[in-house]
């Protein structure tokens, strides 16, 4: 855990990702270089988490980018339009995936006629500076969410938004390992996050790594803890947030707002400013990716637990209703409801 989670080496100018699929048996850095292996590492979630994909989308168009010919312009600015259309199909739910194309897209356009080498150099840079940002981001956002919680506090988190899902930090776990860093202890409750189990693969790994208190539950035991009284806020990540405050995430966070709200539990999103999505007026207009079927009933098992040819419903995320939400954390602060005029005014402040 003291290796970022996506990289760009140096020297062979490749993309490095943990793969997030061998953990926590195995762990393996993966080099990719091209399109093909980068929509893959995205697509069966090698490397994910919003914030991570991005990053990795970012520095991945690069490292293929950098293997293209010096041809004209035209050709190159084509080309590169095309690999990040192919790119973005990867996960569409995922708004930092996207953002973080058309950043570098940015750059290709403000670049018109210049020469291709120099292009490419722009792109690295830029690439850089999105990782940086991440990590800047993601500190910035687990010292605003330290202020939340107090020393020993217990929380619940759903899916795994901790380091693994960014470049380091994390978002929903950075406040825990900010915390950490000065000496406080927590008590963490992972949801195991059915059915691809990023919490007891992912969380539970970097938190018990980290030395946190963790223990593991299934998803349908986060209302017998907070009935309990052992749970005082739930941290969650996001993929995107709507205008109005609705926002999508990993399929079963909806569930854990509903029980959070009825126990009055606070319940806290750590969303940064890349995740935020004004022109998405709701949770309606929201895409959600479907996966395959077999992630339910085969995945995790030596045989099939389900009979063979029944339907399956497998949706990624689900979106959570803004007023299930108590605050948002972002790099920028904290905002509190009504959230559409808030969101609105910390975009406006930021571009001021």
């Amino acid at each position: 855990m003291h290796q970022d989670t996506v990289a760009l080496d140096p020297e062979t100018e490749e993309l490095v990702i943990l793969d997030q699929t061998r953990l926590p048996g195995q762990t393996v850095f993966l080099r990719l270089s091209t399109a093909e292996a980068i929509y893959q590492a995205i697509y069966t979630l090698q490397v994910r988490g919003a914030p991570a994909i991005g990053v990795a989308a970012a520095i991945g168009i690069y490292a293929v980018c950098r293997r293209m010919p010096d041809t004209d312009y035209e050709t190159f600015a084509a080309e590169f339009e095309r690999i990040r259309a192919y790119l973005v199909s990867a996960r569409p739910t995922a708004v930092n995936l996207a953002w973080a194309l058309e950043q570098m897209a940015q750059v290709v356009r403000e670049h018109t006629g210049c020469p291709v080498p120099a292009i490419k150099d722009r792109l690295r840079e830029r690439a850089l500076e999105l990782r940086d940002q991440d990590i800047q981001v993601c500190r910035a956002i687990g010292e605003y969410g330290l202020t939340l919680i107090q020393n020993g506090d217990g929380i619940l988190t759903h899916c795994n938004a901790g380091q693994l899902a960014t470049v380091r930090y994390g978002t929903a776990l950075a406040p825990i390992h900010v915390g950490r860093e000065q000496g406080m202890q927590f008590r963490v409750f992972t949801d195991e996050t059915r059915p691809l189990l990023q919490g007891a693969r992912l969380s539970a790994y970097e938190l018990f790594a980290d030395g946190v208190d963790t223990t593991l539950i299934c998803d349908n035991m986060a209302s017998s803890v907070m009935r309990r009284g052992w749970v005082q806020a739930v941290f969650v990540g996001c993929d995107r947030v709507a205008a109005n405050g609705d926002t999508a995430n990993k399929i079963g966070t909806s569930g854990v707002a509903i029980l959070a709200k009825h126990y009055g539990i606070p319940f806290y999103v750590c969303a940064p400013m890349s995740t935020i999505d004004l022109s998405c007026p709701d949770g309606t207009a929201i895409r959600i990716e479907e996966r395959p079927g077999a992630e339910v009933t085969d995945m995790w098992y030596k045989e099939p637990m389900a009979p063979e040819g029944v339907k399956v419903y497998n949706p990624a995320f689900d979106v959570t209703d803004a007023d299930l939400i108590t605050a948002f954390v972002t790099e920028r602060g904290i905002i509190r409801p009504p959230f559409a005029p808030a969101l609105k005014r910390l975009f406006a402040r930021t571009e001021d």
